[in-house]
């Protein structure tokens, strides 16, 4: 195998790389697609919008599914069968071992499924407030920093060593997300201190409540930090092939395991059997399913807010008032689901500190695409060129590191 290879199979391999690319495309059409819908076709629905996206996160699932059961031997039957066990085992091992029909954890599921759910709508909503009461500048910059509260998290939590190469990354990163925040919107400002581009320099517009904005974004970025690293330690599988790539964790997995060593000697054939039911499970599927689980979550709990914001007048309910528009929506709630649920596959893969900072790769590709489909070439700037340089070199430091390490 040539060391082009081996790299290639230490970073997850074609699928994963392939997914993250696909990931960042699907960011990029996303943020473009929901500023045309509440810019251009005046639709402005924002937690309507987040509920459709969130909703959508439903869909992927039962589309690999049908995928895995046309392209491969494998049955949807079969396949579910499969991640049942996976999560049986998971979930409540102790009782698997001593009963191989053991009962389905449901309560366990329940609270999972719940978490999951809770981490991933809070940081949303939180953002979605605060874009009404701080600049999209502040906002946008302090949400990026989910990045550095991901590894802060991962070494706290893990009880990791500080490894100054990653931190530094983490830190380039950030900073480089914030270069391109303030330093591009220098651009967006004339010489009368107006902007076409920032509705907050408009008096009509003028951001309500920044500090208050600012500390919701602040504790959104926290949160979805934390939950980056919380996902990655319990809703991921500990021994599924695809979640061996980080070092940071493997000392977890380890304690884990000798905490069952008991259990272990006395059903090793059960539990090799699960374990190679485990191994079986297609690249993907199980956090697609989890993905699933966050959707069907939103849409039968989620929709409660619509009607009270609608009657207390924060945001009078309308339909699309068109089929383009319909179509636009559609379009948002997939690229939405794709991002999400891809990113979820990712965190299982790299691990959070790696996945959070290539996600600021979606800024380059957002400023790019604005600057080539969006005419913006006036707002770029030195900064935000030097931004997005930094965002892509502290990224390329992070994967070089873990494809050193493995």
């Amino acid at each position: 195998m040539t060391s082009g290879q081996h790299t290639l199979v230490q970073l997850g391999g074609k699928p994963a790389i392939g997914l993250f690319i696909v990931c960042l495309f699907a960011f990029v059409a996303e943020t473009q697609l929901s500023q045309y819908v509440q810019d251009n076709l005046g639709f402005r629905q924002p937690y309507l919008l987040f509920y459709i996206v969130h909703t959508a996160f439903a869909v992927l699932f039962p589309l690999h599914l049908l995928y895995l059961s046309i392209t491969t031997d494998h049955s949807v039957p079969a396949l579910l069968k499969i991640l049942i066990v996976a999560i049986r085992r998971h979930l409540s091992p102790k009782a698997l071992s001593n009963d191989s029909e053991a009962a389905f954890p449901t309560r366990k599921f329940t609270v999972l499924v719940a978490f999951l759910t809770t981490c991933v709508t809070a940081p949303s909503l939180l953002w979605f407030i605060a874009v009404a009461l701080s600049p999209v500048t502040d906002v946008t910059a302090l949400w990026n920093t989910n990045a550095f509260f991901a590894y802060v998290f991962t070494v706290l939590i893990t009880r990791g060593a500080w490894d100054s190469r990653r931190l530094v990354a983490v830190l380039i990163a950030t900073l480089g997300a914030f270069i391109v925040v303030y330093g591009g919107s220098t651009a967006e400002v004339d010489d009368g201190g107006s902007s076409a581009k920032a509705p907050e320099h408009d008096p009509e517009h003028r951001p309500q409540a920044p500090l208050l904005g600012d500390l919701l974004t602040l504790v959104a970025s926290v949160v979805y930090g934390a939950y980056q690293v919380l996902y990655k330690l319990y809703a991921v599988l500990p021994d599924d092939p695809e979640a061996g790539t980080d070092d940071l964790y493997s000392s977890l997995s380890v304690s884990s395991e000798d905490a069952f060593e008991d259990v272990e000697d006395t059903a090793n054939e059960t539990l090799l059997a699960h374990h190679e039911a485990t191994h079986t499970l297609p690249f993907g599927l199980y956090s697609n399913m989890l993905t699933f689980t966050i959707g069907i979550g939103t849409l039968l709990f989620l929709w409660i807010p619509i009607p009270i914001l609608s009657i207390l007048d924060i945001e009078p309910f309308e339909l699309p008032r068109d089929g383009f528009t319909y179509l636009v929506i559609a379009g948002i709630a997939l690229s939405g689901s794709i991002f999400n649920g891809g990113f979820m596959v990712l965190i299982g893969v790299w691990g959070p500190i790696v996945v959070s900072v290539g996600s600021l790769l979606t800024i380059v590709l957002v400023l790019t695409s604005d600057l080539i489909f969006g005419g913006a070439a006036d707002t770029a700037t030195i900064w935000s060129i030097l931004g997005c340089g930094s965002i892509v070199c502290a990224f390329a430091m992070l994967a070089y590191d873990m494809a050193k390490k493995r």
